[in-house]
């Protein structure tokens, strides 16, 4: 399990993160867009091309994660960082989630709406029909022409 509180992402020992799109002729686009805030580039890549599942503890060492917990933990976790982030003056709280958006390199809102759009082609594709279909039915896409298939 996961849990996120106020920008704080606690993951629960034992826990798989991955991001399965290609493999289901799709693009992580909006996932991307957060990633991209997130984790170096070369992460990135391994994570969506590889879209290998990867141990909450290789989260927490690329960034993914703050903190790994046992699962009877996550919550106490995620409400010990909320109730910090509660002791700070509420001004001071939202205007330093402000800022720290305002010093990323271009708005979420930006990169949302790019990624959108790619997200969007890549659904109406016969690559999404055919990784869509591929997993519906429990077998391995046929990636080199989907369109032939009957």
């Amino acid at each position: 399990g996961i849990m996120s509180a106020c920008d704080y992402v606690v993951a629960a020992e034992g826990t798989k993160i991955g991001y399965p799109e290609t493999r289901r002729g799709l693009v992580a686009g909006l996932v991307m867009t957060f990633l991209r805030r997130q984790l170096r580039e070369r992460d990135i890549r391994e994570l969506l091309l590889s879209a290998e599942l990867i141990d909450a503890a290789r989260a927490q060492q690329i960034g993914l994660v703050n903190r790994v917990v046992p699962i009877d933990q996550l919550m106490t976790e995620a409400r010990r960082f909320a109730d910090l982030v509660l002791q700070g003056a509420p001004q001071a709280v939202a205007h330093t989630k402000q800022l720290i958006e305002k010093l990323s390199h271009s708005s979420v809102r930006e990169h949302v709406e790019f990624a959108l759009k790619h997200h969007l082609q890549a659904r109406e594709s016969a690559e999404a029909r055919e990784g869509i279909a591929a997993f519906n039915e429990k077998r391995p896409p046929n990636w080199i022409n989907p369109e032939s298939r009957d």
